[in-house]
């Protein structure tokens, strides 16, 4: 099994609000002040003031990709105002991860909206569509030119859902929400090719083991056209011996049992559908109950290594695989709570003041598959290959992926 290449992007993603701290007036700023979420919000892991230490540490495990959102709500205050010491922070943000020889990965919308475009109706109102292309215009001209890959709405499907389970939106109003939000990704395409002519543009997907041709249809399918890669989100798999993954369905993302296999079954279900386009796993990572050891033993850098070797064999079987992102950098809020740890350095929000950065063992694990561009030929996987997956069925289960190195 062939490593991947030179030429491979090896990065490190994380986003505004879950990690910058003194979050702005948002739907989400606003979640948590009414009293919606498990956890508050704190100080946040402070991404804001600790940038430099956090990329920095990133670039110390020798990837080549950064990726942050730049927050609406943060730029854009108030309606027709533009905060120019916002934008200085994030110039400055874009300019370490040029210096240490990083290409910024620019999320432009990651779940959050200004709190004045709650209070116009948010994604139930085709108004939001040219204001939100306002500030993607904003962003995108401010940074052309500094090598940027643009995406432009997360996980569209799942922000349809956080909205819903948090109360922005109500069942009746989701599917025009993701209407609109089709509709201003095929406009931020082809702006964003006229004001950065040659930067690659897409919309992650949220891998939903079983459910990709519902999940596909609703947003990917619909713009198909306007993509120059398929971004991957995989985090978690369905198997006759593992159905743990229902654990998501309440958050409780450390309670499923990871399989890596099923990144291998991912990566050929989107290579199959969409073979024009190339590859990039913009979120992969593994959480853990509040920083504590899994009690299998399996740790985050066996889940590393365990999903670059079932890339590499994606690729070997042909997956068209460019890139991959670990998710985070950091432990930061995940969605309404800090108990989900997803960083490669740990971080205690809620009782630590100084806001430690700890590294896992993966730190190191990373920046040997980064030195290799993946795992040797002779690695065996720690967690064992699932027993008919269901990632993405029939092909799943009948293609195990057992056919060597």
């Amino acid at each position: 099994m062939a490593p991947f290449g030179p030429d491979f992007e090896w990065g490190v993603a994380t986003s505004g609000f879950q990690s910058e701290g003194t979050p702005p007036d948002s739907n989400w700023a606003r979640y948590v002040a009414d009293g919606r979420t498990h956890d508050p919000y704190g100080s946040g892991p402070d991404f804001r003031h600790r940038y430099a230490e956090d990329i920095a540490n990133a670039a110390a495990m020798g990837v080549d990709t950064f990726r942050f959102s730049v927050e609406w709500a943060r730029v854009q205050p108030r309606p027709g105002e533009w905060d120019e010491a916002e934008f200085s922070y994030y110039d400055d943000v874009v300019r370490e991860i040029r210096a240490h020889g990083m290409r910024p990965m620019i999320t432009l919308d990651h779940f959050v909206f200004p709190g004045w475009v709650v209070d116009r109706g948010g994604w139930t109102r085709d108004e939001t569509i040219d204001l939100w292309l306002a500030n993607a215009e904003k962003v995108v001209a401010r940074y052309a030119a500094q090598d940027v890959t643009w995406i432009t709405f997360n996980e569209p499907t799942v922000f349809v859902q956080k909205e819903l389970t948090f109360g922005g939106l109500s069942p009746l109003d989701a599917p025009g929400a993701l209407d609109r939000m089709v509709r201003a990704h095929r406009r931020a395409y082809d702006l964003i090719h006229r004001l950065d002519p040659g930067a690659r543009v897409s919309s992650n997907v949220s891998y939903i083991p079983a459910a990709m041709g519902a999940i596909d249809a609703l947003f990917t399918d619909r713009v198909r056209d306007k993509l120059d890669f398929v971004g991957l989100d995989y985090y978690y798999g369905v198997s006759l011996d593992n159905l743990t993954a229902a654990a998501a369905a309440t958050e409780a993302f450390y309670d499923v049992r990871p399989q890596p296999d099923g990144i291998y079954h991912a990566a050929l279900h989107f290579a199959r559908k969409y073979p024009e386009l190339p590859i990039i796993v913009v979120e992969n990572g593994m959480p853990s109950d509040d920083g504590k050891a899994r009690a299998d033993g399996y740790s985050r850098a066996d889940h590393l290594r365990d999903h670059i070797y079932w890339l590499q064999r994606a690729r070997q079987d042909g997956a068209n695989v460019v890139g991959y992102n670990y998710w985070s950098i950091t432990d930061n809020y995940e969605w309404g709570n800090y108990r989900n740890r997803f960083g490669l350095y740990t971080v205690d929000v809620l009782t630590d003041p100084a806001l430690t950065r700890r590294p896992t063992d993966a730190v190191a694990a990373y920046r040997d598959v980064t030195a290799a561009d993946g795992v040797p030929a002779d690695y065996t996987p720690v967690m064992p290959e699932s027993v008919c997956s269901l990632v993405s069925p029939p092909d799943s289960c009948v293609n195990t992926g057992s056919s060597g190195n």
